[in-house]
């Protein structure tokens, strides 16, 4: 699309994602598309720190005072409702260059890390939620059958409108279905570059949103969004390629893994007990990652194993997109450019530091005989792993570090103090679009 008002668009909106995951808008009308592109619109700094309920975590840095601009390209721009069209923003400082808290720039940076040692990257996303009523409770009653051909074909109507929709905004699925959890739909979306992936994450949730205001319900993106159903995941896919070729498949390693595809996992595990406050870093993550969830609790890699963090996905006649690894335990609190970013970035390290890949683990965990290193076992271990991984600098930066530790801290002091069902209902609509 030009920088002209595209023909039946009256208002267009620019959204970022904040440290709490929440993505956060602006909108014009579509005759002033030319000056969201090149001067954008205004944003407090503070936009970042906006925490999930609705508070501000101020830090020093950001605070009440200066200004930042949402930038977008209107090459970007996807009709998302009827007169309404959305694209990924860029956090900008009023002169231009990125802002330190800028997701899609922290992304881009390593990315270009990514390139510079000779890797292409692909990313792919799973996204979980749960259908819900208008006021906010399950949006069907009992008799829920998981992965039911009876639980999709009643939603059968919803669903059509939703990959038409999905068609419609340039949205590639490459499967969706009712899910295993009370009401809960999964969407796959198409592998691409890393930005574009987490571009499609945000746009999965608007397309999914809207779809179901359509069929009279809501949807929650959160990790829990009842105490005792199962959580909601946001699980990323990752393929590596080098000169030698596919990093996941065709070697002399473990299940065909060449030295750069078990040294790429191995980062993955190392980094992962620092780095889980970036994937899953919501009060009510920790509530999702336990053993039987499918949510990747147990630190360890395994073929095919759902209940590894992380899953190598197998190559072959079976696979659409070639071998893959899947990174389990992220969710839907996250903000997707940060963990996209973290998890590409953490590969690289593995990569360029030659790290050993541990033994696999070819069973359930829980099963297994040997003794597993645990993820942080709460968020308030979390963050503080968080707080003192250079790692987590290094690849995110400290401006973004000390905001995540900011409005997660937040989360933490305010409801992890409350019974889980308590805690699940104040935040069910937290990340939805």
């Amino acid at each position: 699309m030009g920088t002209d008002s595209p023909a039946g668009l009256v208002l267009v909106g620019g959204s970022v994602v904040d440290m709490a995951g929440v993505a956060r808008a602006k909108y014009v009308p579509a005759s002033r598309l030319d000056a969201f592109h090149r001067v954008g619109m205004g944003a407090s700094p503070s936009w970042s720190v906006f925490t999930a309920d609705g508070s501000i975590a101020f830090t020093p840095e950001l605070g009440v005072v200066g200004d930042l601009r949402i930038r977008i390209d209107p090459a970007d721009l996807r009709v998302v409702a009827d007169g309404v069209g959305w694209a990924p923003g860029d956090l900008c400082t009023q002169d231009g260059p990125p802002s330190p808290m800028c997701g899609r720039a922290v992304l881009r940076r390593v990315v270009a890390m990514a390139q510079s040692a000779g890797l292409t990257a692909r990313v792919g996303a799973e996204l979980e939620c749960t259908l819900l009523a208008p006021g906010g409770e399950h949006a069907s009653g009992k008799g829920w059958a998981p992965y039911g051909l009876r639980s999709s074909l009643e939603r059968a109507a919803f669903l059509v409108d939703l990959t038409e929709a999905a068609e419609r905004a340039g949205l590639g699925i490459e499967q969706l279905h009712m899910e295993y959890g009370h009401d809960q739909l999964e969407i796959s979306l198409s592998p691409t570059d890393p930005v574009s992936a987490a571009d499609d994450v945000i746009l999965a949730r608007v397309v999914i949103g809207r779809a179901a205001e359509r069929h009279g319900m809501r949807v929650s993106f959160s990790p829990v969004p009842f105490a005792g159903d199962a959580g909601n995941g946001a699980h990323l896919h990752l393929s590596l390629a080098d000169a030698g070729g596919p990093a996941f498949s065709g070697g002399d390693g473990p299940r065909g893994l060449t030295p750069t595809g078990s040294a790429a996992i191995a980062g993955v595990l190392e980094t992962l007990p620092e780095l889980i406050a970036v994937y899953a870093g919501s009060t009510l993550s920790a509530r999702r990652l336990v053993p039987g969830n499918w949510a990747g609790a147990a630190l360890c890699w395994g073929l095919e194993n759902r209940e590894a963090a992380v899953r190598l996905v197998a190559g072959g006649t079976g696979s659409v997109h070639g071998a893959n690894i899947e990174l389990k335990v992220v969710d839907p609190s996250s903000n997707p450019y940060l963990a996209v970013a973290a998890f590409l970035g953490s590969a690289c390290l593995g990569i360029q530091r030659e790290l050993a890949l541990p033994d696999e683990v070819a069973q359930n965990p829980v099963e297994s005989r040997r003794t597993l290193q645990v993820l942080p076992p709460h968020q308030a271990a979390a963050l503080d792993a968080l707080e003192a991984s250079a790692v987590a600098r290094e690849l995110l930066g400290a401006p973004v570090v000390e905001g995540l530790l900011a409005v997660r801290r937040h989360e933490v002091n305010t409801y992890s103090g409350l019974p889980i069902a308590e805690a699940a209902e104040a935040l069910r609509l937290a990340w939805s679009c």
